[in-house]
């Protein structure tokens, strides 16, 4: 039996941050990441309405997109 895969708060933000951008699309994700839409969708919900603490970002970028900085 395999086990299930556990994936950081700091990797659902980076990958939802990524879709949130437009830089790709939540089927590119999902492939790259191999996901499953519905799964990704969960993350995005509970993103939009339980932002990350912007310190727990690590990339710089990813912080300021996220915690509305300018660029």
């Amino acid at each position: 039996m395999t086990q299930r895969r556990k994936f950081t708060a700091e990797f659902k933000a980076q990958v939802v941050l990524e879709l949130l951008s437009g830089a790709k699309s939540s089927a590119e994700l999902c492939r790259e990441h191999q996901i499953a839409s519905s799964v990704l969708a969960d993350w995005r919900a509970t993103f939009l309405t339980q932002p990350p603490p912007c310190s727990s970002l690590r990339s710089p970028r990813a912080a300021r997109t996220a915690c509305g900085s300018p660029s």
